[in-house]
């Protein structure tokens, strides 16, 4: 069965090694079937997982972008602007996508949900500096490990989504369909 999707996916090192060594002919078979589609992205990884019974059940089906589709006939996706922006943040999706060049949502989600000032990196734990100056908070660092990540409200929304996601009757329902 051929299927189609998102372009945007998130694989295991288990399914590529399976893509890439191939310990039956499927991946193989179908990489030569989908080199003659233009949106091959949008179906090879599908059909591959959805085909294969090590993985047809290892799928969730949500490509954790927040998207707002023309409406009719939703084939593009509309720019989102600062009128999207709570519903962005309480879809709980951590990538959101498309925004027109400059629009002042960027600015928004920079200064409100990654805490980030205009030319600075996003700070992360091991930045020691105060937030909300003028300084960059990470140029004073250290102390704690910059390998781990506290919760914050952010991933608490993304922590929603994944529970959302992942419970029974959400998860075996939109596999591979």
């Amino acid at each position: 069965m051929g299927l189609t999707g998102s372009s945007w996916v998130m694989l295991t090192r288990p399914f590529l090694e399976f893509c890439v060594w191939g310990w039956d002919n499927l991946p193989r078979t179908l990489l030569m079937y989908y080199t003659n589609f233009l949106s091959s992205t949008e179906g090879y990884f599908h059909t591959v997982v959805c085909n294969h019974k090590d993985f047809q059940n290892t799928t969730v089906n949500h490509d954790l972008h927040y998207t707002r589709w023309d409406n009719p006939p939703k084939q593009h996706p509309m720019s989102l602007t600062v009128e999207h922006f709570n519903d962005m943040v309480e879809s709980g999706a951590p990538f959101a996508g498309t925004f027109a060049k400059d629009d002042s949502v960027l600015d928004k989600i920079d200064k409100e949900l990654l805490r980030r000032s205009s030319n600075q990196f996003t700070p992360g734990g091991w930045c020691l500096g105060k937030s909300g100056s003028h300084k960059d908070p990470c140029l004073v660092h250290g102390g704690e490990n910059p390998n781990v990540v506290k919760p914050t409200l952010n991933s608490k929304r993304l922590e929603k989504l994944l529970l959302k996601l992942l419970h029974p009757e959400n998860f075996r329902l939109k596999q591979c369909k």
